[in-house]
């Protein structure tokens, strides 16, 4: 046995985020832990790394028990960590990232070819394609992974900690990243995958320890056990079945007729001609591989870039290249597609998270004082009915795991109640528990009368909850489907640019 934690408990006060947690990894082996938001699983692996330190419990390396203080024994021990936000230097290169704070050295002075030469070789040796000259900042997402992954090799690690590596990621390079792992496994490393995707874990774990309030429900052989059995373990219950009720539409909602968008940079065109439609009590999916215009799509009906040609009309009104303050008050929430970047205020408390756009509602001021005790009731039942684990709504947004900000954000947007609901990306890094809450919560909202606009790069969750389904390729819509005759073999082949003729 290469390591193991036994009876790992840590305690923040009275609370308990891991409870006689025990858990092994073998040599050569993929270890995936499961679980829901919350549920303990990134406090179990910080501890492992030196970066928090158990209440009681031991951990074992190689049957030596071990105090791990800081991350620097844990390098030392062989362990690295690859968290779920990546802790790159935007700026500096591929290599100088990976090489960073071991730099080779030519007499006292970094020895930049030596570092370019060193990282490329290691990136060869474990079938991992980067330029080590890009600057880390430009390249894709799954190349900023892979640096990562690169960082904690060269520091010589033989474990490796993978925190939701996939949250993030296309699905052409969820399966490149899987390759990789296979790879490492093959060179000798072993690994630990933190994830909420059940079908990653079939695919690719040799065990999976599920983890439920801060306990282990359960042990398991991947090849002995089966989504259905491994959800129940992480709720606690069976998982429902939402089938989309048969409703008949209404008026249109969103109409967008013949847009284009060109970059100001490069003079590339970003959305070439497109025109879809929204209408009460449908939901409408957009498909495609991340980078094929979904995001200019957002910024075009959200008002967050301007269109060079085409309208956006919203609840009967044009809102061209209008603010995004009047789009809104025009009837339009927003789940955006990422979460840090758009949807919320890391430092501001979740209360002032909440209500950044609601706080002008009568329900909520008089004459421009706010009622705070109302505020303050309606965001801590938002909070308990979307399930954001957290201590107290006046905790920094940033203290909350990356799939409870996401249902805060979800409880906020969902709950506006407007004629229309963009939604990208809405179960980016959240549980299945939560997943299913979120998709009940959009069906409902369809059944209700409402449009839905739902943008995902997970194409389950566009079959499931799509009326009509529209697939983007290259800033264009390339196909259309009705939710009896879409299918995951004909959005995919329209999705990498094929015909289904």
């Amino acid at each position: 046995m290469l390591l193991e934690l036994k009876d790992i408990t840590k305690k923040y006060g009275d609370f308990k985020a891991n409870d006689q947690v025990s858990f092994s990894l073998n040599k050569q082996e993929i270890h995936a832990i499961v679980g829901e938001n919350g549920a303990g699983k990134t406090t179990l692996m910080r501890m492992l790394y030196g970066m928090e330190k158990p209440t009681s419990g031991d951990i074992f390396i190689n049957g030596k028990k071990q105090n791990i203080d800081n991350p620097n024994i844990a390098i030392e021990l062989g362990i690295g960590m690859v968290h779920q936000h990546f802790m790159l230097f935007p700026p500096f290169t591929i290599a100088e990232n990976v090489v960073f704070h071991h730099e080779p050295k030519k007499g006292w002075r970094y020895d930049r070819k030596k570092a370019a030469d060193e990282v490329a070789q290691l990136a060869e040796k474990f079938g991992m394609k980067i330029n080590p000259l890009d600057i880390a900042g430009d390249a894709p997402v799954g190349i900023q992974q892979r640096v990562e992954i690169l960082k904690v090799l060269y520091q010589g690690a033989d474990v490796i900690i993978l925190d939701e590596p996939t949250a993030v990621l296309t699905p052409l390079e969820v399966k490149e990243l899987l390759v990789s792992l296979r790879e490492l496994v093959k060179m000798g490393k072993s690994i630990i995958l933190i994830t909420h995707k059940l079908n990653e874990v079939m695919e690719i774990a040799d065990r999976v320890t599920v983890l439920r309030d801060g306990k282990v429900t359960g042990t398991l052989t991947t090849k002995d056990t089966n989504p259905e059995e491994l959800s129940r373990l992480m709720v606690g219950r069976e998982l429902k079945n939402n089938p989309l009720p048969s409703i008949e539409k209404g008026n249109e909602i969103l109409s967008i007729k013949n847009i284009e968008m060109t970059s100001k940079k490069s003079g590339k065109t970003l959305l070439d001609d497109v025109t879809l439609q929204v209408r009460q009590g449908e939901i409408v999916g957009i498909a495609g591989v991340s980078g094929n215009g979904q995001s200019e799509l957002i910024q075009a009906i959200t008002g967050l870039a301007p269109v060079n040609k085409g309208s956006v009309t919203l609840n009967g009104a044009d809102m061209t290249n209008r603010s995004v303050k009047q789009i809104r008050d025009q009837g339009l929430s927003h789940i955006p597609e990422d979460r840090y970047l758009w949807g919320a205020a890391k430092e501001a408390n979740l209360v002032d998270n909440m209500m950044m756009t609601d706080y002008a509602k009568p329900a909520f001021q008089k004459a421009g004082v706010l009622k705070l005790k109302e505020i303050r009731r309606y965001v801590a039942e938002s909070v308990k009915k979307f399930n954001v684990k957290t201590t107290s709504i006046d905790t920094s947004a940033q203290f909350l795991s990356g799939g409870n900000l996401q249902k805060l954000i979800a409880a906020r947007e969902i709950q506006k109640n407007t004629p229309f609901l963009l939604a990208a990306e809405p179960t980016r890094g959240v549980d299945i528990g939560a997943m299913e809450f979120i998709h009940e919560q959009l069906i409902e909202k369809r059944n209700n009368g409402d449009a839905v606009l739902l943008i995902s790069s997970e194409l389950s969750e566009i079959l499931a909850l799509s009326d009509r389904v529209f697939v983007m390729y290259e800033g264009k819509i390339v196909g259309e489907f009705d939710h009896q005759n879409a299918s995951e073999e004909k959005l995919s082949i329209l999705m990498a640019g094929g015909n289904n003729e």
